[in-house]
């Protein structure tokens, strides 16, 4: 099958990966506008779902991801800078220009030609595909172009949100909210690299606004933030610049498709569906869309059957994430309702803001509040974390230097 993959991030190389592995046979192209190396953001979050399945599909790239993957423990929630809860548990984050790396050299290794820095603009280029994968992300020029054949919905977050980087690195997933005469305005943070964590920043548009971010330069905006995040950046700057190009302020882009085929075209990762990025998970359902479509392929005969079914098994599964996502995105575009709380009641209702609550749950919280509890739940998660790496066939040396 000659297969024509638009667009080289996750959704694309992975989908590349993943059918070579089942059927060395395919002729893969991936097409990318942008040269090697230029990508958007810092740090994608991850768990332990994720790596199950990178594992199981494709160890010589899990292996690889994993160690270039930083691990963080608990989640701390701050209001003022100074009065902090926290949530437990764990997880995983690694920069996005290294992941890329890595997926683009695999995909390589095995055998796909990947083109960068060359545009798809008109798809009788690719004339003699059998298949199109079009995953060039959350304003896919190609899914536009076909937007009233695939029922295209696209609209867009109220809150303004800026992706940066600090070299302050942070151990805990850190959301920190901070009261200016203007509003509240908040950022949620996490280590990402050797020495450098994500910083993404977010707020409500009047506090936006009434900062004046919608008409400071790039440098006065970088300045003001830290100045409003001086405590919790303890001195540390603040990174516009990611990979040459400076970061911007905008609109969370929700993605919403009727069907994800057309013709011989199927839509996959972004160019299909987002979720919210305060729930981490963009990068773990890319890599979902990208394995399930490649087995489908395998197991059906006819690629029109598989396109069918990937689609309506993928919209069915996909149900629940968007609408959670969907609940947490309208929880922070309101969080102002929720500040008149101390910190412990507040993380409280963060966490729970996109499912419904036993009423043991807070008590549980409380508990978890206390330092020797906190200890004792960090420790669980060691034997966890070994018996997840262990089960998943995770090498030696790397389980030898995880347990801590």
């Amino acid at each position: 099958m000659k297969i024509v993959c638009i667009g080289a991030g996750p959704a694309g190389l992975y989908l590349a990966i993943s059918a070579k592995l089942r059927d060395a046979g395919h002729e893969i192209t991936v097409i990318e506008r942008d040269p090697p190396g230029a990508t958007y953001g810092w740090g994608v979050v991850y768990w332990d779902d994720l790596l199950d399945t990178l594992y199981a599909n494709d160890r010589e790239s899990a292996e690889q991801i994993r160690a270039a993957s930083t691990l963080w423990q608990e989640q701390v929630v701050s209001l003022h800078g100074t009065d902090h809860a926290y949530l437990s548990g764990y997880g995983y984050s690694i920069n996005r220009a290294p992941m890329l790396e890595i997926l683009t050299e695999r995909a390589i290794q095995l055998g796909v030609d990947v083109r960068f820095e060359h545009a798809a603009e008109d798809l009788s280029e690719f004339s003699d595909a059998d298949l199109i994968v079009v995953a060039d992300g959350a304003n896919s020029r190609t899914r536009q172009r076909y937007a009233d054949e695939f029922g295209t919905q696209v609209d867009q977050g109220h809150n303004p949100y800026i992706w940066l980087g600090t070299d302050r690195v942070f151990d805990m997933f850190t959301f920190d909210f901070e009261e200016t005469p203007e509003g509240w305005i908040w950022f949620h943070a996490y280590p990402s690299s050797a020495g450098i964590s994500t910083f993404i920043v977010e707020c409500q548009d009047t506090t936006w606004r009434r900062l004046g971010f919608d008409r400071l330069g790039d440098d006065e905006g970088m300045r003001l933030m830290e100045e409003i995040f001086d405590r919790p950046l303890g001195g540390h700057s603040l990174i516009s610049s990611s990979r040459g190009k400076p970061a911007s302020w905008q609109r969370f882009t929700q993605v919403y498709n009727q069907t994800w085929r057309y013709d011989n075209m199927i839509l996959i990762g972004d160019a299909a569906h987002t979720t919210h990025f305060t729930l981490g998970s963009g990068t773990r359902l890319a890599i979902i869309d990208a394995v399930m479509l490649a087995q489908k392929l395998l197991d059906r005969d006819q690629t029109a059957m598989a396109l069918k079914e990937f689609d309506e098994e993928g919209h069915a599964a996909l149900r629940i994430a968007q609408a959670s996502a969907r609940t947490s995105m309208a929880w922070f575009e309101n969080t102002d309702r929720y500040t008149d709380r101390n910190a412990v009641d507040f993380c409280y209702a963060m966490s729970g803001r996109n499912s419904l609550q036993p009423p043991w749950r807070y008590q549980q919280h409380l508990l978890t509040q206390h330092l020797m509890a906190r200890k004792a739940q960090r420790l669980a998660n060691v034997g966890l974390r070994w018996a997840q790496a262990r089960r998943r066939g995770e090498s030696r040396r790397r389980l030898a230097t995880r347990t801590g």
